[in-house]
């Protein structure tokens, strides 16, 4: 039944920490929408994010190449801002472990209350349609994330980047 969950990032950019909460799955297919939003609140100086994972069935490893840079971005900027990632199950925070993310950004254990703002919290606007290659892209970037993020990953992602890399030259 989880897979028939259709997938929702709902998010409350007034809030401070701005507040993510993850509904479904986060894949390869709804990554965009959350790396745009994330840029556009770097741009508007937020640098504290929080995303809620307590309704996240699963995630693949663009959403947590997407993840890795927005941690990498926030690191960048004066001051440094923070990505924190709260209420993950066993199973997603095995995952961000493996590729040694839990070092990039931080991992709240507890299982504080993360009350969207029901007056400010919005489902997050579906990006625009990509392009094969445009898709091609962020896959690549995400991936070539996870490597900047722990070198190890190298290996696992290898194929993935040779690859994704040939069809992003190839046009």
């Amino acid at each position: 039944m989880a897979d028939t969950v259709k997938p929702t990032f709902l998010v409350d950019a007034y809030a401070d920490p701005v507040l993510i909460r993850i509904e479904g799955r986060a894949s390869f297919q709804n990554s965009a929408s959350l790396r745009d939003f994330i840029s556009e609140m770097v741009r508007q100086g937020k640098r504290r994010l929080v995303i809620d994972f307590q309704q996240c069935t699963s995630m693949d490893s663009t959403f947590l190449g997407v993840l890795a840079g927005a941690a990498l971005e926030l690191r960048k900027q004066q001051p440094a801002g923070s990505l924190v990632l709260a209420r993950m199950s066993p199973r997603n925070l095995e995952l961000v472990r493996n590729l040694g993310l839990h070092r990039l950004l931080t991992i709240d254990a507890g299982e504080a209350a993360l009350n969207l703002n029901s007056t400010s919290a919005t489902p997050l606007a579906k990006s625009a349609e990509m392009t094969e290659i445009e898709h091609a892209r962020l896959v690549l970037e995400a991936h070539e994330n996870l490597v900047t993020a722990n070198e190890s990953n190298q290996s696992k992602f290898q194929d993935v980047l040779t690859f994704l890399r040939s069809r992003v030259q190839q046009g």
